[in-house]
């Protein structure tokens, strides 16, 4: 059933249920501006990320796609790097090296997908 590029009741029911503890985790926060700032970032963040993503899977297959796809990776970056910093954060050093060598990894793993690696014909 075509829906017309509308989400169903999933998606919308996990759209509320991020927004919902969004809004308690700023409400949580509101003494400490930059954990307020953290989650809003984040949570603008990812709802780009989502938006962007269903344009790209909706857009025809060329050049018209690159746009959106530097978009997509450049909002998993940002993502990748504020939780990677916030989890580092609070690990030990060898957690810490861990959690930024797999962040890194999988930006760098993002950007080949993304832009290096071409599908054979």
């Amino acid at each position: 059933m075509d829906r017309g590029g509308r989400p169903g009741w999933l998606p919308s029911l996990g759209f509320a249920f991020l927004s919902f503890n969004c809004g308690m985790a700023i409400y949580r926060s509101s003494g400490d501006p930059s954990a307020v700032a953290f989650v809003a970032v984040a949570y603008l963040a990812l709802i780009a990320l989502f938006r962007c993503l269903h344009l790209l899977e909706r857009a025809p297959a060329g050049q018209a796609r690159a746009p959106l796809k530097a978009t997509v990776w450049g909002l998993s970056t940002l993502l990748t790097l504020m939780f990677s910093y916030k989890v580092a954060a609070i690990m030990p050093l060898w957690g810490a090296v861990g959690v930024w060598v797999i962040g890194l990894g999988t930006i760098v793993a993002g950007f080949y997908a993304f832009f290096v690696h071409r599908e054979a014909p």
